[in-house]
């Protein structure tokens, strides 16, 4: 007997194939193989003169959807149909969430298959596993299949009756979505409190004693029995003491004063507590906390997570990645029981086995919590695995390992000095017992090191004891704005809210950062002007679309329809073509919303317009004689547009740019100009003899206000000649390109060699000592900034002729080179490891010198791709539907 097995992914299939007896043939999907139409070509020619045709959903049949194969996947359906011809029977063995059931469904829809057909799912791909889901076949779950159907059904709604709107009110290319818009908004509130925060400074001592030779540190909390004003005492709003509040606001004279006073005085020991704390370790991660560790601790991305993490679990080294559960098997308990034992002995591990639940009501999407794979657990040496891989691995295993330690016992201690009438305290930490922290610390990367910063030794003082005073110095302190979101504290809000699944975060964070609505900046996430103007427009016109609590309870009936709780259909008809549906409200209000006003920005404390253009956002005033417009650059965010910056840009545009000073060898004036993508020094004027006159972009720290002529002249002499390398002769210069400031050392027909400078390196005073010494040092990757939010899946190197990098990176056919502007698919049979930087080189020539031809090129290579993209395109194909 003969059995077709259909997975999502060619990594998958190689990894299942292995468990499966003779007769079994594995094949891939990749991904989903038909959705609602993605453009009007795809619309089918029976349906495309209706009107909801362009929605790809009949809301006049009971929200009947219209599936397509896309192009792309036709060729493998195809594949699929003729395989199926010579087996005597079908298995789906998709994902077992909502998404695989939905693929596994559309298979069976399309293949319509003439053999018996069975449903298997697993949460791991080992071979006891694949052995026992063999076993426990059954049929496609149509509740789960609708409840996704539904899913996919409201988003495209919401998207494709709002998205319209955006392009005729405010910029062609804008996207609105379900929990997309309240995501944005998230990030918007939070820039309008920066904007709105108000900045409050306070003073206080900071006191450095020693006991026996032991130092410690002691801060002023009481001055005269009052309880001296710290951070938590301000008003944002006001930047003042909060109403109320019975504390002293020292200002720097006064704490100067209050230093003099006390130093030289008699510190005593006025009382000592200990207070025992014990901690308990984190549960096992689900989807949202790897995406949030993984942000705060690797720096990847939630969908950069979501890539390696789907790698892993196709290759069996994880559990499946998408689940809202905490909950281990008896198995994994086992395991990490195991490894806890051998690894660190008995006395760490927990007397009994730890068991978690899972408080959240969706948490439906798989049964078990992301672990290590298998009833023993390798441990991440044992694994074989590098880079990403490994990184997150080691993550996933030591978390899991740590749930099942023994808590850790540690004391507090709190020491309460005097000296005359100033209160001081002190305060320590002693790890009596580390517990499961000698394998798992949450937000550090090494266990041990962590261990050492958590514990705080104080000396051995008595009450009555009077310590020495080293050192007494007044310290200024000014409150900050509430921080902005990073993808981790993004994900938790959105999980904490309520608000989509987490298996979809990573793709709407993606499509958020893709949209222009928020830029991702040292791994800040900063709203732009656009995504404030969307935000202003659905707040006043559809506020339940970005209404975290209206979007939260959808999340519920959803849900409910997965469970049967809820009817799928009632539920539509009434979100979407009820009294207050949204077909109805988007008619009532499209004449109602002025384009004008909603391309513009209302920003408080300021007279300046802000709109949004077609080429960016731009700020317009009035003055007697008309109306004077400026572009804003592009990293100035909301938040600190302010009335100075305003001036600064209107100034130029008015007046003309500043001039700093003349060149001193040709005479020419060198301007200080600020453009699109911020400040630069510019000599001499744009005329038609020259047109394109020399700039230079400010070294990063700089101001307009601070460059000097000496500066000027410095950075348009760049590059900087600074001598030869003495062992090859080849020249060694310095400038400044797009990564930053940098060196680099010709050397002829071997090509170029670029190091980056170093914080305290300057571009305009480096000498060839320091260059050479830098050029002596290993050369780092980095990935080109050129692909936005994306990481490189590997980095091969620099060019020759110019050092622009050459990374590969995954794309929506499978993964590609990237060389600047150009890109070129891996050839078929090659996988990402197989590719050097001498096959990359002659890949991209090759490209290149097929001139007009490339698209043509492109295009058949890419069909190649398509057949052997690798698991990594599934996790791009099959990522979340929500927007």
């Amino acid at each position: 007997m003969s059995t077709l097995v259909i997975v999502e992914s060619p990594t998958k299939a190689r990894t299942i194939r292995n468990y499966l007896p003779a007769g079994y043939r594995v094949e891939a999907s990749m991904g989903h193989v038909r959705d609602l139409p993605q453009s009007a070509s795809e619309i089918p020619a029976a349906v495309k003169g209706e009107t909801w045709a362009q929605l790809g959903v009949n809301v006049d049949a009971d929200f009947e959807p219209v599936y397509v194969v896309p192009k792309d996947k036709k060729k493998i359906v195809t594949q699929l149909k003729d395989a199926l011809k010579d087996v005597d029977e079908l298995i789906l063995a998709t994902d077992e969430d909502r998404e695989g059931e939905s693929i596994s469904w559309h298979l069976y829809q399309l293949l319509k298959p003439k053999v018996p057909t069975k449903r298997m799912v697993f949460h791991e791909i080992t071979q006891e596993a694949i052995k026992k889901a063999l076993k426990n076949c059954r049929n496609i779950d149509e509740q789960l299949v609708r409840a996704q159907e539904t899913r996919r059904i409201l988003d495209r709604l919401v998207g494709y009756t709002l998205s319209p709107l955006l392009w005729k009110k405010i910029a062609w290319g804008l996207s609105a979505g379900r929990v997309q818009s309240v995501a944005v908004r998230l990030l918007v509130t939070r820039e309008r409190q920066r904007r709105a925060f108000h900045e409050g400074t306070y003073w206080d001592l900071k006191a450095s004693l020693s006991k026996e030779k032991t130092p410690f540190g002691a801060q002023l909390v009481t001055l005269a029995g009052t309880k001296i004003a710290n951070g938590s005492d301000f008003d944002a709003t006001t930047g003042q003491i909060t109403a109320g509040r019975n504390v002293l606001l020292l200002n720097e004279d006064q704490a100067v004063a209050l230093k003099e006073r006390l130093t030289g005085k008699i510190w005593n020991v006025n009382d000592i507590e200990e207070r025992p704390v014990t901690r308990k370790p984190s549960p096992p991660f689900t989807t949202s906390t790897l995406q949030q560790e993984s942000n705060r601790k690797l720096r990847l991305s939630a969908r950069d997570t979501m890539r390696v993490a789907q790698n892993l679990y196709e290759q069996g080294y994880i559990t499946y990645m998408r689940t809202d559960s905490v909950h281990l098997s008896d198995q994994a308990i086992a395991a990490a029981r195991s490894c806890v034992e051998k690894l660190y002995g008995q006395q760490y591990l927990s007397p009994q086995p730890r068991q978690y639940t899972t408080k959240s009501k969706g948490a439906q999407e798989a049964h078990e919590a992301i672990r290590p794979a298998g009833s023993s657990f390798r441990t991440p040496q044992e694994t074989g695995l590098g880079g990403r891989e490994l990184a997150l691995y080691d993550l996933i295993w030591k978390r899991t390992v740590a749930c099942q330690m023994a808590d850790s016992r540690q004391t507090q201690i709190t020491v309460q000095l005097q000296v005359e009438d100033a209160g001081f305290r002190s305060s320590g930490k002693r790890i009596d017992f580390p517990g499961y922290l000698r394998a798992y610390v949450e937000g550090s990367d090494d266990p041990e090191a962590a261990l050492e910063d958590q514990e705080v030794i104080l000396p051995n003082l008595k009450v009555g004891d009077h310590p020495n005073c080293t050192e007494l110095e007044a310290v200024g302190h000014e409150t900050q704005p509430p921080a902005r979101y990073t993808e981790a504290t993004l994900v938790k809000t959105l999980e904490s809210e309520g608000i989509g699944r987490p298996s979809t975060y990573a793709s709407i964070i993606g499509t958020i950062i893709d949209k222009g609505y928020a830029h991702l900046v040292t791994n800040a996430l900063i709203p732009t002007f656009t995504a404030f103007a969307v935000t202003d427009l659905l707040e006043k016109h559809f506020p339940d679309i970005v209404d975290p609590s209206f979007t939260s309870k959808m999340e519920q009936t959803l849900d409910d329809i997965a469970t049967g709780e809820a009817k799928w259909l009632p539920y539509l008809q009434k979100f979407y073509l009820g009294e207050k549906g949204l077909e109805t409200l988007v008619k009532e209000r499209e004449s109602q919303i002025d384009a004008t006003k909603a391309r513009t920005v209302e920003l408080e404390n300021l007279d300046a317009k802000v709109r949004i253009g077609k080429y960016g956002p731009y700020i317009e005033v009035e003055n007697g004689e008309g109306v004077i417009t400026a572009s804003i650059p592009k990293d100035l965010t909301p938040a600190d547009l302010d009335p100075k910056q305003v001036e600064v840009l209107l100034r130029q545009k008015i007046t003309g740019p500043d001039q700093v000073g003349r060149h001193p060898e040709t005479g020419e004036p060198i301007y200080v100009k600020i453009g699109a993508y911020g400040p630069y020094v510019q000599l001499g004027d744009k005329t038609d003899e020259n047109p394109k006159p020399k700039q230079a972009s400010l070294l990063k720290g700089v101001t307009p206000e601070t460059v000097t002529l000496e500066m000027a002249v410095g950075l348009l002499a760049l590059p900087r000649t600074l001598g030869v390398h003495p062992a090859t002769g080849g020249k060694i210069q310095a400038s400044l390109g797009r990564f930053g400031p940098y060196v680099v050392h010709d050397q002829g027909k071997e090509g170029k060699d670029y190091r980056s400078l170093k914080a305290a390196d300057n571009v305009l005073t480096i000498s060839l000592e320091r260059a050479l010494e830098l050029l002596s040092e290993p050369k780092k990757g980095r990935s080109s900034t050129n692909s936005k939010s994306k990481a490189a899946l590997r980095e091969l190197g620099t060019h020759p002729e110019d050092g622009e990098t050459i990374n590969i990176y995954d794309g929506p056919y499978g993964p590609y080179i990237k060389y600047g502007k150009t890109n070129v698919s891996i050839p078929e049979g090659q996988t990402v490891e197989d590719v050097t930087l001498a096959a990359a080189l002659n890949l991209l020539a090759a490209k290149t010198s097929t001139g007009k031809s490339t698209r043509k090129t492109s295009k058949s290579t890419t069909s190649k791709s398509k057949s052997t993209a690798k698991s990594s395109t599934t996790a791009a194909k099959k990522k979340g539907t929500e927007g």
